[in-house]
């Protein structure tokens, strides 16, 4: 089996309108975000045994707080306009305001393997907050400084129906450029707009 080795195409895509029980949200068209170094994703899941009759009797598992660390070689104007809620304003400055909301986002990149093929991720709902502003003097040997953004995404509310008897809200998608029955046209679509899961149909 192939293993990962690389990251790249980072794009983030804007929620214009948000999803509801009964329809999907809607996106801006994915934009890229170059340099990014590593994308460390964690879903905080939990594992836990009830324990009946002496011994282990049932186990139950849950996703926590989805939390997403991207770190970058650096994070320009628009990219923290858009993924922070600041303003640049006429002089091509960004205004940081105490009252700046951050909006929902999508993230989308994609993961080399050993094999030489790629693995497609999108994760759909979440939002960033202000990184650390972290600075230091150059000295005898240069050390790059790089910045790092977290977030916190949601699963969405809308539910899929994936097969006849198995229907859920998606926080994360996947798809695996080696797998035989990979979509070749979802793929080429991956970064121009969000993807979503393809739903069950009986016939």
């Amino acid at each position: 089996m192939a293993t990962r080795i690389g990251v790249d195409k980072l794009h983030y895509a804007k929620m214009t309108t948000e999803d509801t029980p009964t329809a999907a949200p809607v996106y801006d068209n994915p934009v890229p975000a170059p340099g990014v170094m590593s994308l460390n994703i964690n879903p905080n899941g939990t594992l836990e045994t009830l324990f009946a009759d002496d011994g282990p009797y049932e186990s139950a598992s849950t996703t926590g707080q989805i939390e997403v660390e991207i770190q970058k070689n650096q994070l320009k104007s628009s990219e923290k306009a858009d993924l922070l809620g600041h303003t640049i304003d006429g002089d091509g400055g960004i205004v940081y305001g105490e009252n700046d909301v951050p909006p929902y986002v999508a993230i989308l990149f994609r993961t080399l393997r050993s094999n030489g093929k790629y693995r497609y991720v999108t994760l759909y709902k979440g939002k960033f907050i202000d990184p650390e502003d972290n600075n230091e003097t150059k000295g005898d040997g240069i050390n790059f400084q790089s910045e790092t953004i977290s977030g916190r995404f949601l699963k969405l509310q809308k539910s899929y129906k994936l097969s006849a008897t198995k229907e859920t809200t998606p926080w994360k998608y996947e798809l695996d450029e080696e797998d035989d029955d990979a979509s070749t046209t979802k793929i080429a679509a991956w970064f121009t707009a969000v993807q979503f899961p393809k739903e069950y149909s009986a016939g």
